[in-house]
């Protein structure tokens, strides 16, 4: 038995080698887990748990067989789907996780986050992400027509896409201090998230003990998860194309 972490599939309609690797996933690798926790941009983009898309719809329903069947599964929300909320959980059967979240593995406390509020030196995204989170912003953007919030994230991403291109490859990766201050203050020497793709395993020090920050892939040409069992962690690649 094992618990299982994932982040980043960006699952969307465009890339339906993702989608039936992630089905795969549910009813092979993670067909026996303890539990499954998925940290964040899970969906490429998510404009509102009343999006009525048929692709949206075939993936709720895969989480809900997979719930269904007993295994507890987690969601923590990341920079491209922030926006889900308590329909999606319902609907699903996630349970939604607060980013940053502490949970005891085998009696060992992990620090759990998505990663993009790691990215401090990234002033552009960090004023983006501080208003896109606010409750006024999104209650607007929700407030509007299906199509338009298409045509809004649409344009995000796009406009993300162009904006990365022209940052450089230290502003886009978490800001070690963050990390170390963020572990000091939750007491924990484990740490997981994703956001950056940059899978790796890092040895580090946090208040002069030994500790490990975990970072997971992102899937694409091939798919990534960590596995935690109690006397061993092993962070898993296989290619899906």
């Amino acid at each position: 038995m094992a618990i299982l972490f994932i982040s980043d599939l960006h699952l969307d309609k465009n890339r339906p080698h993702v989608t039936r690797a992630f089905f795969r996933f549910l009813t092979n690798e993670a067909s026996n887990a303890d539990a499954l926790y998925i940290l964040g941009d899970f969906f490429e983009m998510w404009i509102g748990d009343d999006d009525d898309d048929e692709f949206v719809a075939q993936v709720i329903d895969a989480l809900k067989r997979f719930t269904q069947s007993g295994i507890p599964t987690y969601f923590m929300r990341g920079n491209r789907d922030f926006l889900i909320g308590d329909e999606f959980a319902e609907k699903s059967g996630v349970h939604l996780l607060p980013d940053p979240t502490v949970v005891t593995l085998y009696d060992e406390p992990v620090l759990l986050m998505h990663g993009d509020s790691l990215c401090t030196k990234d002033e552009q995204y960090m004023a983006f992400r501080q208003q896109a989170r606010s409750h006024a912003w999104q209650a607007e953007v929700l407030s509007k027509p299906l199509e338009e919030r298409r045509a809004i994230a649409a344009h995000l991403r796009q406009q993300s896409k162009v904006m990365s291109s022209r940052k450089s490859e230290d502003i886009m990766d978490v800001t070690p201090e963050e990390v170390i201050k963020h572990m000091a203050h939750e007491n924990t020497l484990k740490f997981i998230h994703g956001h950056t793709h940059r899978p790796a395993r890092h040895d580090i020090t946090v208040e002069g003990k030994n500790a490990e920050r975990i970072v997971l892939g992102d899937w694409e040409d091939n798919a990534w998860y960590l596995k935690v069992e109690p006397d061993e962690w092993s962070l898993i690649e296989y290619s899906i194309r």
